[in-house]
């Protein structure tokens, strides 16, 4: 059989509940049903399907939406998704599965990936799937969340947590980091800032970015940190400084440290080791540079101190990603 012939795009289920914001049940199918492949394939289906027969679902705006599916398509499911509702009923306030609902996830085969879009955790949680696990959901609901659930590990500072099998997120914008993320890990950095590009959304927030709480927004009149950020992609290769930063602004090393982590909501440096990441996740993607040549054009001078950071971002070796997406793109998704 030919590798067309075998090619299948990854069914992703998005799971509508009553209460459901038509904006977050939106984020799936506009993220993966971008992401194409280089012979322009759409590698994942995306369907919606109901807990009950199709039909109208009530969202929390003032009008409804028709699903043309029902549970039995979750168990034709690769990734099941669950977007945040506003009526979840004995699922929030107890923390308890109706019938109905537990009927439906019942469906769901072993081994499918699971994930969530901020208070859709409350599904995952009641259904088990959570226990002594880590994860997250938007930082209003964290606490309350916690103590319906205390064998949950609840980070409430981040904006989306990879459990491998099982993903959850905070809210909105949150979600839409999720499925790039998602896209990315399966099918690499180019798909993923192919999908953000059209989408004109930045290509990548990482999952441990936090929730900008309780931070002001910073005042128009006074000076940001964009020229520095711009300053250092390009330079990424280059030995980088904080104060080399900070005179980008003409601020104090102690300003500008502030003022980034109050817009970007991490430090220069853990900012600085993300986009040099990015950067060589690209480089071992798209070229053949040698493993020593993407660590120098990435910033990190050798290749053991970027197998190091890849290995602490990725879980994997920079020769180990790199095989995975080639083999990826060799055979055409």
């Amino acid at each position: 059989m030919s590798l067309a012939q075998e090619f299948r795009p990854h069914r992703v289920v998005v799971l509508a509940l009553d209460g459901l914001l038509p904006f977050e049940l939106g984020i799936p199918h506009r993220v993966f049903g971008r992401a194409r492949d280089a012979e322009r394939r759409h590698l994942y289906e995306v369907v919606t399907c109901s807990v009950r027969r199709p039909g109208p679902v009530r969202t929390d705006a003032d009008f409804a939406i028709q699903v043309d599916h029902g549970p039995q398509a979750l168990a034709t499911a690769d990734t099941v998704i669950v977007p945040s509702s506003y009526q979840l009923g004995p699922v929030a306030r107890e923390g308890r599965l109706t019938e109905e609902l537990a009927a439906a996830l019942a469906r769901i085969r072993p081994g499918t990936r699971l994930a969530s879009i901020c208070t859709g955790v409350y599904v995952l949680a009641a259904a088990g799937y959570l226990d002594g696990r880590p994860a997250t959901t938007h930082w209003a609901d964290a606490e309350r969340f916690q103590r319906m659930f205390p064998r949950i590990d609840v980070d409430a500072d981040v904006l989306f947590i990879d459990d491998g099998d099982v993903l959850t997120s905070a809210g909105v914008a949150a979600g839409i980091d999720l499925c790039l993320h998602i896209v990315r890990r399966d099918h690499g950095t180019a798909v993923a800032n192919d999908v953000a590009r059209r989408m004109v959304v930045p290509p990548h927030r990482d999952g441990g970015q936090a929730q900008y709480i309780h931070r002001p927004v910073p005042d128009p009149q006074v000076a940001t940190t964009t020229a520095a950020r711009a300053w250092a992609l390009g330079r990424l290769h280059e030995p980088i400084q904080l104060r080399d930063m900070a005179e980008q602004e003409a601020m104090s090393v102690r300003t500008f440290t502030r003022r980034f982590r109050e817009e970007v909501g991490i430090s220069p440096g853990q900012w600085l080791t993300q986009q040099r990441v990015e950067r060589a996740r690209h480089l071992l993607e798209s070229t053949d540079l040698s493993v020593d040549q993407v660590a120098r054009q990435a910033g990190f001078g050798t290749a053991q101190s970027m197998r190091q950071h890849l290995q602490a971002a990725l879980g994997v070796t920079p020769t180990a990603y790199r095989r995975t997406f080639r083999a990826t793109l060799g055979a055409g998704g």
